[in-house]
């Protein structure tokens, strides 16, 4: 089973930095597309920013020019670089892997979730 295993979130102060890590226990070049997401308390689940295999990347509008995403295949790990942190980007933030698999004629997909890291900016 892949495992995906975050790192870095924490208390921030609003206009501060955080760089959140997750660390694939396998290679990540394998995966179609890596993105993180995040959940506030009573929330859905919402898009934060999404990397394809192909360098693509997707960023929903909240976070568009503070947050950058960033991958280091030597080290299997995706990074998501947050600045200028705001009090309604608190929530437990994940990591995201989608690969897809099998014959070319048929592929089956397969999605893997990180456990989750809490990034509260106080207020």
């Amino acid at each position: 089973q892949v495992q995906l295993v975050e790192s870095g979130g924490g208390l921030v102060q609003p206009g501060g930095s955080l760089r959140l890590s997750c660390a694939s226990s396998r290679s990540i070049v394998r995966f179609d597309r890596m993105g993180w997401y995040r959940q506030a308390p009573g929330k859905q689940r919402e898009l934060v920013v999404t990397i394809t295999k192909g360098g693509f990347v997707n960023t929903a509008d909240p976070v568009k020019g503070r947050f950058t995403v960033s991958r280091d295949n030597a080290e299997n790990t995706m990074y998501l670089q947050m600045n200028s942190l705001k009090p309604e980007d608190t929530a437990v933030y994940y990591c995201n892997a989608y690969e897809t698999f099998g014959p070319v004629e048929r592929p089956q997909s397969r999605d893997y979730w990180g456990q989750g890291t809490q990034v509260t900016v106080s207020s």
